[in-house]
């Protein structure tokens, strides 16, 4: 998996992550019920590898910030008296009340 992501080629990465994706999801004897349990999700899950493969320059940077940003909320918690204050400062924390610098996206 790792060799497909980092496949210069995007490409021969794709068809990679393919061949991939059919091993594990067939002829997995019953015994390697981690690697079946793998198959499973990763055949199930298929298109959201696909975007990485098919748009350049593409990044999960974005989200690990924001759960950054909300993991922190979530350790300074301990003072709000109820989940929904939580919840109601969570897009304050996490920059949703910002204006969008790209409206159409």
């Amino acid at each position: 998996m790792i060799g497909a992501y980092r496949e210069p080629d995007r490409v021969k990465g794709r068809e990679l992550m393919v061949k991939l994706i059919d091993s594990v999801s067939n002829g997995v004897p019953a015994v390697l019920s981690e690697v079946v349990t793998l198959g499973r999700t990763l055949k199930k899950r298929a298109d959201d590898c696909w975007p990485t493969f098919d748009r350049p320059g593409t990044s999960n940077g974005p989200t690990e910030a924001i759960n950054g940003r909300l993991g922190h909320l979530r350790g300074s918690a301990f003072g709000f008296r109820n989940l929904t204050n939580y919840i109601a400062r969570s897009p304050l924390e996490s920059g949703g009340f910002r204006p969008r610098l790209h409206p159409g996206l």
